[in-house]
């Protein structure tokens, strides 16, 4: 365990933020100041603390008063010192007898070392200021005299920016700096040298962090980064959030090359702008189509699939994919992976829908579109053909999947994972029934996997050729997905059922009853990734149903 010998002058926020989170296990043996009226004494004294106070007399040197303070150490046992507005320059009568000294600057280190960071970086009409956690170095001469041009000097441990935004004055952006980046900034240099990752040379000037190099594709973690800085800017204000009393607002990350409704063009500029919860829906309906080479359609609900398809054309698409539910696709989301014609155009203002989404329209097709006052019309096909100008050859219809990974905020951190840009193809699917599927219902189950991964999990989906036929969305229950997937084809499709469907399954049934539900409902073929300790019932349960079965290795869970 790594004991850390706090220095502070006044409140010592850094080390009782420290001492709160204990990064790395790392524990306060010692805290001391050289004012008795320190209010960190009192801070320290309820956490349990110990204090020490060294006044500095006033015909005390620098070098007097360092022994003193070594003096009032000497009873305590510690691996690391970290200052803390400490307003006292340390020499090497100090340093050159304790393990290595941390201190926090309020700013990115070498701009603005002096003693009015905040100030000088608005003056200087910076962009971008932060903190920065450095080794102590001697900043003074033979003399003890303070060398200005050595203080703040020692090699850099971490830093960590904030915005300077338009309107700060030095109050406000003191207080970011303070909290945002300093909170941030030294726990993590003390959990590193809790963690034994750091390799201090002083005589070279630098610092090694093992724990903060950036990943490569041979690690375990396969490129995630040890830290993430996002730097994403408003694009717009929104009207409200999910609901009417939460504020929102949509950011844009510019050097994003994959078609995005973020960076889409809204082509019908009167109608009114997307909203939260548009922008969510039909960045799922987007990612969704994205899935397929052929000429596909889906209608979003949710941000769940309520219908999706692909065929010849994108108007035949769009009449199957509609067709699995159109009760719920009523204010839905349409995304379509081809220029989107009149033919469907008219079908899509059939019925009412909130946004379309399609990397490109022809004029007939805007003409239809625009008769509709506030059905967004957005266009995706800007960074597709701008990535066919420049190879000269022609990509998928909505060019390259670039962003490799995505992140879930969660209170006080975000989760970070790679996208799920899991494909199968027959060969991959191992059939483990008795009775073999046939081929279109391999292809089926080809469609169905692709599609599934875009059904909130517990996720069934009943498909017939390349056409959803009924979706079980987010329940809790595997078998009540199944149930509600057959109730939504034999109730709500059109000209289609669940008889002679294919089911997937976004994880392993864990017991017969989900197959026993599927056989009522009609299904002949199932696709899921198996992997349960049951498999061998489930097996039996689709053998005693004459159902063929296929695996396909890996689950494709959707929780978010």
């Amino acid at each position: 365990m790594t004991r850390i010998a706090g220095m502070a002058g006044n409140r010592g926020r850094n080390l009782l933020n420290i001492a709160d989170r204990q990064p790395g296990g790392a524990e306060l043996a010692v805290i001391l100041t050289n004012s008795e009226d320190a209010p960190v004494l009192e801070a320290a004294a309820e956490r349990g603390i110990p204090t020490e106070v060294v006044p500095l007399a006033e015909d005390m040197d620098r070098s007097e008063h360092e022994k003193a303070v070594l003096e009032a150490l000497s009873d305590y046992e510690f691996d690391l010192v970290c200052l803390d507005g400490y307003m006292r320059i340390l020499s090497d009568t100090f340093l050159a007898e304790t393990p290595t000294t941390l201190n926090v600057h309020p700013s990115l280190l070498p701009s603005f070392p002096g003693m009015d960071a905040w100030g000088d970086a608005l003056e200087a009409d910076v962009s971008v200021t932060g903190c920065t956690v450095h080794v102590v170095t001697d900043a003074t001469d033979d003399d003890g005299n303070v060398v200005d041009s050595d203080v703040d000097g020692g090699p850099i441990v971490t830093q960590e920016p904030i915005p300077v935004y338009e309107g700060d004055d030095a109050e406000r952006l003191k207080e970011r700096v303070l909290y945002e980046c300093e909170f941030r900034a030294y726990p993590r240099a003390v959990k590193w040298f809790a963690e034994d990752a750091v390799d201090v040379d002083l005589e070279a000037g630098e610092v090694t962090v093992d724990a903060d190099v950036a990943s490569t594709e041979s690690d375990d973690h396969n490129g995630l980064a040890a830290r993430r800085f996002v730097s994403d800017d408003r694009a717009d204000t929104l009207r409200y959030g999910e609901n009417p009393h939460q504020d929102a607002a949509v950011y844009a990350d510019y050097t994003c090359d994959e078609a995005s409704v973020v960076h889409a063009d809204q082509l019908n500029e009167g109608a009114k702008a997307l909203s939260y919860n548009n922008y969510n829906d039909a960045d799922g309906a987007l990612n969704l189509i994205k899935e397929f080479d052929e000429p596909a359609a889906a209608v979003i609900k949710h941000t769940n699939p309520a219908g999706c398809a692909t065929a010849d054309s994108i108007a035949e698409a769009y009449e199957k994919a509609l067709s699995t539910d159109p009760m719920s696709a009523f204010g839905g989301i349409v995304a379509v992976n081809r220029e989107c014609d009149a033919d469907t155009a008219e079908q899509i203002i059939d019925s009412f829908k909130e946004v379309v989404v399609a990397p490109g329209y022809t004029d007939d097709a805007l003409e239809v579109l625009f008769e509709k006052d506030n059905l967004r019309v957005l266009d995706v096909g800007r960074e597709a053909r701008s990535a066919s100008d420049a190879s000269g050859e022609q990509p998928r219809a909505l060019g390259e999947r670039t962003d490799r990974f995505t992140e879930k905020p969660l209170v006080g951190g975000r989760l970070v994972q790679e996208r799920d840009l899991q494909s199968v193809s027959v060969d991959d699917l191992e059939v483990v029934t008795e009775r073999e599927p046939t081929e279109e219902e391999l292809e089926s189950m080809v469609f169905a996997w692709q599609t599934l991964k875009h059904v909130k999990s517990n996720g069934i989906l009943f498909t017939k050729g390349t056409e959803t036929v009924g979706v079980g969305m987010g329940q809790v229950s595997r078998v009540d997905a199944v149930r509600l997937a057959a109730m939504k084809a034999d109730e709500h499709a059109e000209g289609k059922d669940a008889e002679g469907a294919v089911m997937a399954s976004d994880a392993f049934f864990p017991f017969p009853d989900g197959i026993e539900e599927a056989a009522k409902a009609g299904i002949e073929a199932v696709v899921q990734p198996g992997g349960s300790v049951n498999d061998d019932d489930v097996i039996e349960a689709a053998d005693e149903h004459d159902i063929a079965m296929a695996f396909t290795g890996q689950r494709s869970f959707r929780h978010d």
